[in-house]
């Protein structure tokens, strides 16, 4: 078995998808409990290289408190390789500019802390929905883009109010990623922590 992968991002309200037309047949569409907008991956880095990002995270927030982010959904385009993108993603609409900008101040400190090492693309804020499979053809590719193409996501308003470290989940056939530990933001009120080892639906 591979060794999972450990990611902060910031969780979302998933029901929505449930609601969206059914995907091509090679396309699977995420679970609500799996839905999130990526802050910065960390690859299988293990639990304690992902605990000195934690704990990176805690003293930023305890010394700058951020606010929450109000967002919508926008357009849904293939992310990754041109010629075979990894996954269909919502970009933002309202409130892009101010989560790539958080983006941009927290995922060089938490990558580094994990891994020694900062990412070079510009932030890209983003919600990945649905994932082709791996042995996907073009043409079963083109129908993810196009049903893809159809959605219309601008009704999808939600709060950006905390920043969770996520990792595989246990039981992969039900839901791909699990929440390890989250923070709150909220600038009047510090960063209490929540439990370790909550669900998505927490």
């Amino acid at each position: 078995m591979p060794r999972p992968n450990f990611f902060f991002a910031f969780p979302l309200e998933g029901s929505f998808v449930a609601a969206l037309p059914k995907p091509p047949p090679a396309i699977r569409r995420f679970g609500a409990d799996d839905v999130h907008l990526t802050l910065t991956f960390l690859g299988a880095c293990g639990q304690a290289a992902a605990d000195r990002a934690l704990a990176v995270l805690d003293e930023i927030l305890r010394n700058e408190p951020r606010r929450p982010i109000d967002i919508s959904l926008g357009a849904v385009v293939p992310m990754g390789p041109r010629h075979a993108y990894s996954a269909l993603s919502a970009l933002l609409d309202h409130g892009r500019e101010e989560t790539e900008a958080l983006i941009g101040v927290l995922r060089d400190p938490l990558s580094e802390a994990a891994i020694g090492r900062r990412e070079r693309r510009a932030p890209k804020a983003h919600v990945t929905i649905a994932r082709p499979q791996r042995r996907a053809t073009d043409a079963e590719r083109e129908a993810g883009r196009a049903w893809a193409d159809a959605l219309e996501l601008g009704a999808v308003r939600q709060t950006l109010d905390r920043i969770a470290l996520y990792t595989w989940s246990d039981d992969r056939p039900r839901s791909l990623f699990k929440i390890v530990a989250a923070r709150h933001l909220d600038a009047g009120q510090g960063v209490p922590p929540l439990p370790v080892g909550h669900s998505r639906r927490e």
